[in-house]
């Protein structure tokens, strides 16, 4: 993967996760933290994880509202970074702090038995 690639998704990661905090209108969103972003060749496609703290209907509504507001933060990305064209921006959920959890919490009940 080339330099400038890995350059951009850092650049996009830290900006994203900077109008999430400071510049998003859903409170759902302030609580989103921004695990990885991965450029696909072209830089024409962004796919985005993420990971949010809360039950299940949380991680529902916030899916629902990074959706919603998939234009206002490509936007305010295009205005951040000089980038010829502003990649598509594509969310999953980031399942990966959840599974270490689930497997850190498997090791412990070993090692109490």
């Amino acid at each position: 993967m080339s330099y400038r690639i890995q350059r951009c998704e850092k650049t996009i990661e830290r900006e994203l996760a900077d109008i999430l905090l400071n510049d998003s209108h859903n409170e759902l969103l302030k609580f989103v933290s921004i695990t990885k972003v991965s450029l696909n060749k072209d830089m024409s496609v962004a796919q985005i994880w993420y990971t949010v703290f809360g039950n299940e209907n949380e991680k529902v509504a916030t899916s629902k509202a990074l959706e919603q507001a998939k234009g206002f933060l490509r936007s305010e990305i295009a205005h951040r970074i000089d980038l010829r064209k502003t990649p598509e921006l594509r969310f999953k959920y980031d399942e990966s702090i959840e599974y270490g959890k689930h497997i850190e919490d498997i090791l412990n009940q070993i090692n109490n038995n």
